[in-house]
């Protein structure tokens, strides 16, 4: 016999006997156990219950504003922040003013926006006036033609300097009013963009900005998100629009996402939850905790933590019969407080031991060994 075909028959021999020791336990499946003997090791025994959709998991989480929710008010232009007409946590509605800016360059715009209005005037007079010659043969076509060139770069200049302060925080009609009255000025006013709270304020009065400087954040609160952490395990039995309960609150959502990325720093999977009709009982930024229910399916039930038995990576049960107990194999799907759901064999009047476990665990493999 060679060393190799030496080496292959121990190694198969290794493998014989391990995969025998390794089925000692699970080669006895019923334990003769007398209601006398049950009563010594202090067996007790309940029914399995049908999933009843009320075991929940508990998980933390954090309540944030949703992006499209939240309007960042910022500065247009180099200027002065000469006064906040809003404070902090201040509830305003769509077109409420919020903080007043001065500087040199808001007069520059305005100036700018009087200079193109009274040159398209003056273009749309001379339009009509050359329009009506050549109407009347007095002038050539090329003369009227000209003055309405004239008039559609005139007219273009003024829509770009209205752009411009519209970008700046001017609507139509306060661009209206400057022209009416013909006087520029070197201030501004800015408006929220949407009802909401002042959720920050990042400038004071007299503070010098540049442009796009942010001064304050507006955010809508009638609907926010909550961010939930869970584990990787846990997060695979949730699926989208599952109900979250707010811990406390009496709000509710639905899973809105799941990430496909787990946090390197924690091994945690961030879940979102869309909440609407928050009412005011929750704040953003505020930390939480949600309840999720256990995903279940038609051969799932609901035990005490204390029916499980364990025998290394194996989860067992052991279910009454006439002549003790039969030992059978589940899947725990989920655990939360003292109870589990599981996956198994079961029907409805099955009775199963919740106390005294350990005692039948220890004559199972007994006899398993005895064999």
């Amino acid at each position: 016999m060679t060393k190799t075909t030496s080496f292959k028959l121990r190694r198969n021999i290794t493998l014989l006997v391990s995969c025998f020791l390794g089925s000692q336990a699970w080669a006895v499946e019923q334990l003769n156990i007398s209601t006398d003997q049950m009563k010594t090791m202090g067996i007790q025994t309940a029914p399995v219950l049908s999933n009843s959709g009320d075991l929940k998991n508990r998980y933390p989480a954090q309540v944030v504003v949703p992006p499209g929710a939240e309007q960042i008010v910022t500065s247009p232009m180099q200027a002065m922040v000469s006064q906040l007409l809003v404070s902090e946590f201040q509830v305003v509605t769509k077109g409420d003013p919020v903080v007043r800016l001065t500087g040199p360059a808001m007069s520059q715009l305005q100036l700018e926006l009087l200079q193109a209005s009274s040159r398209a005037s003056l273009a749309r007079k001379a339009y009509n006036r050359e329009n009506t010659l050549f109407e009347e043969g007095i002038i050539p076509q090329r003369r009227a033609q000209e003055a309405e060139a004239a008039l559609r770069e005139a007219e273009a200049t003024l829509s770009q300097v209205r752009s411009e302060l519209s970008l700046a925080g001017l609507s139509k009609s306060d661009t209206d009013k400057i022209i009416k009255s013909g006087s520029p000025s070197d201030g501004i006013i800015l408006a929220a963009a949407q009802d909401g709270i002042v959720t920050s304020i990042s400038v004071k009065p007299g503070q010098r900005v540049d442009a796009a400087t942010a001064l304050l954040n507006i955010a809508q609160v009638k609907v926010l998100w909550v961010d939930i952490q869970a584990a990787s395990t846990a997060a695979q039995n949730i699926s989208l629009g599952t109900i979250v309960n707010v811990v406390g609150k009496d709000v509710s959502g639905k899973i809105k996402s799941i990430s496909p990325i787990i946090a390197s720093g924690n091994q945690f999977v961030i879940m979102r939850a869309e909440i609407e009709n928050v009412q005011g009982k929750l704040r953003p930024g505020e930390y939480i905790s949600v309840d999720i229910p256990v995903a279940s399916s038609g051969n799932t039930w609901d035990l005490p933590l204390s029916a499980i038995a364990r025998n290394k990576a194996d989860s067992v049960v052991f279910v009454k019969t006439e002549q003790g107990f039969s030992v059978r194999p589940v899947e725990v799907m989920a655990s939360t407080g003292q109870y589990v759901r599981i996956e198994g064999d079961f029907q409805p009047r099955d009775q199963v031991a919740i106390s005294g476990v350990i005692a039948l665990k220890g004559a199972w493999l007994a006899e398993g060994e005895a064999e």
